[in-house]
């Protein structure tokens, strides 16, 4: 009986441990299953495993070590160091905040000052007239940066598993609040809110655990393009700098905007409609669809209709940034020279923010609509009922 409850106890011990961190983060297997709920109810019970793993083994301990023979004693202390070095590994080394710190400073110079390429990808947002862009492969280490635009308080989150960036009000219910990232679900970032301790995704900002299950973060319109093409719509922008504290972490993301990493978590794939490759996704009337990222490079146009509503996809000429507009019943197609695109209607030419720029229509704008870049792994993901746009 002493031996068996010793066996019981250090298995509840350690494995308790590894649950807490596995169901998390990207371990095999751990990403694919359903498991948010178990995983949260680890996490925050780990306690009591504890506590039944302490007392199933203490007197079983107590009595080999003061009786059993040298052999026995060993082993006994094996299991003992064993578990320590699983208790400090999981809860000081692989959580997800003692892996990715927060910024030290977040700072910001006009574009004129700044030491990046034109062509660096930046996700950006105008507030009140303020804008600023913030460069993925910085804030692609943080997962998130609190920052205020505008007068506005705002969170600048990036995964870089997913390929997803958001930018959300931190208020919860009308009070501010402030997240850790505490690990992720489906390859999937999560925050954790310090008040209730709820788990929140980065892709969309909804709690899927905890007391404010189901409650939503309001987004803020945000958009992901080269440095450059951010510049020419907004070039008063401020443009977040690094952190010299990591800037050997940052490293690691230097090909992350190429989508040339060696990780298997964020390289890209450059077959189309494999878990790994791009796609640019779109809901309008609560209707999901993806588009190609290797079909928008060769036709860079893209007319189509959600639901009720007609859309342009567009790609500018540097091939990283992308707009979707609503069309009306206007269709369009590249210029010449793609400096600008044009509508077969009347002839009249749209540059890059969406403007009638010459022709019968000029002065008019049309309609942006939130667009993503992401891995279709997370797009297929969290819109289960996606539609994929099939060209021609």
């Amino acid at each position: 009986m002493k031996t068996l409850l010793l066996v019981l106890g250090f298995f509840t011990l350690i494995v308790a441990e590894i649950l807490k961190v596995y169901l998390i983060m990207p371990f095999p297997g751990s990403q694919q299953m359903n498991s948010i709920d178990f995983a949260y109810f680890m996490f925050f019970n780990i306690g009591y495993f504890r506590l039944a793993g302490l007392l199933m083994i203490a007197y079983p301990a107590w009595h080999f070590l003061k009786t059993g023979k040298k052999r026995v004693k060993l082993l006994i202390g094996t299991f003992i160091v064993l578990y320590l070095g699983v208790f400090y590994a999981v809860n000081f080394r692989m959580l997800a905040d003692k892996i990715f710190y927060q910024p030290n400073t977040v700072s910001f110079v006009p574009a004129s000052q700044t030491g990046y390429e034109m062509t660096d990808l930046v996700l950006g947002v105008e507030i009140n007239g303020e804008s600023k862009a913030y460069p993925i492969e910085n804030i692609g280490y943080h997962h998130q940066v609190r920052d205020t635009v505008g007068g506005t308080p705002v969170i600048v989150t990036y995964c870089t598993v997913c390929r997803t960036g958001r930018i959300f009000s931190p208020e919860v219910n009308g009070t501010p609040e402030t997240f850790r990232l505490v690990g992720m679900d489906h390859f999937n970032a999560m925050f954790e809110d310090s008040r209730t301790r709820s788990w929140w995704r980065q892709v969309n900002g909804e709690a899927v655990a905890g007391p404010l299950t189901g409650t939503t973060l309001p987004e803020l319109p945000s958009e992901q393009m080269a440095l450059g093409a951010w510049l020419n719509k907004y070039p008063e922008s401020l443009v977040l700098q690094p952190d010299t504290a990591f800037l050997e972490k940052y490293e690691n993301l230097k090909n992350y905007d190429e989508g040339t990493s060696e990780s298997k978590l964020t390289g890209r794939d450059t077959a189309s409609w494999a878990d790994k490759s791009w796609v640019i996704g779109v809901t309008l009337d609560e209707k999901a669809k993806a588009y190609d990222w290797n079909e928008l490079i060769k036709t860079r146009l893209i007319n189509d209709t959600i639901s009720s509503t007609s859309l342009l996809v567009a790609l500018e000429p540097d091939s990283l940034s992308f707009h979707a507009w609503e069309r009306d019943t206007l269709v369009f197609s590249l210029s010449d020279t793609t400096n600008f695109i044009i509508d077969n209607n009347t002839g009249s030419e749209w540059n890059w923010k969406g403007e009638c720029v010459r022709g019968m229509l000029s002065g008019a704008q049309l309609k942006w609509v939130p667009a993503y870049q992401e891995f279709w792994h997370s797009w297929k993901t969290f819109h289960h009922r996606t539609r994929t746009y099939r060209y021609p």
